[in-house]
């Protein structure tokens, strides 16, 4: 198994902080405060035996959480450590121009000799996405099926602008023409290059034709990991999800947690990957996400995630987003019949654990869980958020020393 330490990178503060300088993204402090968390707790994750650090991609959050994954932050977390890979779960795909997103991957592999690592999503925060993809037409993923144009016209976006970064890469030239995308510009005649008698003698095979116009593009540079670095599926809460990173040979991360559903989605994966060619061991090429919380007691344990990212991030603001979702239980259903959504006072430590989300208590507890995981699907990666900026720096750090000396050798 390897191990990833997963930051919502968050301005450290607490509740009464973040009221008090409200809002705290636009003091300077805070976020140097974070950089220099960030930084170190993932160097403490390289020193334990982490594979990979890794964050997710959020914009605008004024309340000083979820603050981002832009290429210049791998490029300084991995300037920061010598080892661990480094890189977003995920590039919210309908956001990015598919060029530029494809030169600035390529750009950082070959800087960084090949340590980094790549996460793709589909957005599900209106509040950034919509703003950044206008041009598009597309906003975040719907969460009601009140909304399921929405929500077709985001994967539509999706799946373009993967299939132009899966070109962009490759090592020949390429067109295409897409809903939103088509290269060259305007693809019917091609983009006018007075330098092409230049191109033609030097350039690509193919890009320019007789006539003096870009016919055909090539991204360069190409990334230093051939073909292209790893690439991760963000938090995947559908079979359809599963089997599609399946086809495409990502590696889907889970975000449900009860034993059944993760066996199927395993079972699921290895079935799909076997019609494209693929086989795989159970568990191969599959990722789980989870929180772990690891004290002396139980109940130490519960209080740390009561007044950490749970507490305050799950129960305040990822909630709201339909994750609650993914923990559901049997008896649910008496109490909220036909799929009615939980309501936030159902976001609980006690829900997380009772669905296998949150692996909590002592050493002995957490090995318990972990030995269940590996017996029931044995997935390839296990992928920790962490309570950086939301709990103590101390009280994370002795967490992931402990985690990373007492559970992690006996998994890798």
């Amino acid at each position: 198994m390897k191990f990833m330490y997963f930051f919502y990178p968050a301005l450290p503060a607490s509740l009464e902080e973040r009221k008090r300088l409200r809002p705290i993204a636009r003091h300077t402090e805070p976020w140097q405060k974070m950089f220099s968390e960030v930084a170190e707790l993932s160097r403490m994750a390289e020193d334990l035996g982490f594979e990979a650090v890794s964050f997710p991609e959020h914009h605008l959050h004024t309340e000083g959480g979820e603050m981002g994954s832009l290429p210049l932050l791998t490029q300084y977390v991995i300037s920061q450590t010598s080892r661990i890979k480094v890189g977003p779960i995920g590039y919210v795909l309908p956001g990015w121009n598919p060029l530029r997103l494809a030169l600035e991957i390529a750009w950082l592999d070959q800087l960084t000799k090949g340590r980094t690592m790549i996460g793709f999503a589909r957005g599900y925060q209106a509040r950034w996405l919509n703003p950044m993809a206008q041009k598009l037409h597309i906003g975040a993923s719907a969460i009601s099926t009140m909304q399921e144009d929405i929500d077709a016209r985001n994967r539509e976006a999706f799946e373009e602008v993967y299939q132009i970064l899966k070109l962009a890469w490759a090592d020949k030239p390429f067109r295409f023409k897409g809903k939103h995308y088509e290269y060259p510009s305007p693809y019917e005649t091609g983009t006018p290059w007075p330098a092409h008698q230049w191109t033609r003698d030097f350039g690509a095979p193919g890009e320019v034709d007789d006539n003096g116009n870009v016919q055909m593009i090539e991204i360069v540079p190409k990334p230093y990991q051939k073909p292209h670095p790893p690439l991760f599926q963000a938090f995947s809460m559908s079979e359809a999800t599963i089997r599609w990173a399946a086809r495409e040979g990502l590696i889907p991360t889970l975000l449900a947690s009860e034993p059944k559903q993760v066996r199927a989605y395993a079972e699921a994966h290895v079935d799909e990957a076997k019609k494209y060619g693929r086989e795989l061991k159970l568990g191969e090429n599959l990722g789980v996400f989870r929180s772990v919380y690891l004290a002396d007691s139980h109940a130490e344990a519960t209080r740390m995630g009561d007044t950490g990212l749970i507490g305050v991030g799950w129960q305040q603001c990822f909630h709201y987003f339909g994750f609650t979702e993914a923990f559901r239980l049997l008896e649910d259903e008496a109490k909220y019949p036909n799929k009615q959504p939980l309501p936030s006072s159902e976001c609980t430590m006690e829900r997380l654990e009772k669905a296998h989300f949150a692996l909590v208590g002592t050493t002995s507890d957490i090995r318990r869980e972990m030995d269940m995981l590996v017996e029931n699907a044995n997935p390839e990666w296990f992928i920790w958020q962490s309570d950086q900026g939301y709990a103590p720096l101390e009280q994370v750090k002795q967490m992931l020393k402990r985690f990373g000396k007492e559970i992690l050798p006996h998994y890798q």
